[in-house]
């Protein structure tokens, strides 16, 4: 899970690049080192900065599997209407963006 965890956090960072407002190699460098994860009991947060991207799954459920991947409800809780992708699933990431996933 670590190394698909890490490409979706690659995709992440490219849909910052191809955003093309970057103006500067520090721009991308500011971005870069404020994407980080945060491991807790259910769900891995994804963090931009001072801002929830998503929630990833860390085990199968009743509703959700492994690697789904889920809205920010709110700074501590996932949206659970429905997943937006899953990480084993390369094809999923067509959701997302650096801001966020829809």
């Amino acid at each position: 899970m670590k190394t698909e965890i890490e490409n979706y956090l690659i995709a992440i960072n490219n849909a910052y690049i191809n955003w093309g407002v970057i103006t500067s190699p520090e721009g991308l460098k500011k971005f870069e080192e404020a994407l980080r994860i945060d491991d807790g009991s259910n769900y891995i947060k994804v963090v931009t900065g001072t801002s929830v991207h998503s929630f990833i799954v860390k085990k199968d459920g009743p509703k959700f599997k492994k690697g789904d991947i889920l809205k920010a409800a709110s700074w501590k809780a996932p949206a659970k209407n429905f997943a937006r992708g899953n990480i084993f699933d390369v094809d999923s990431y067509k959701n997302v963006q650096w801001s966020g996933i829809f």
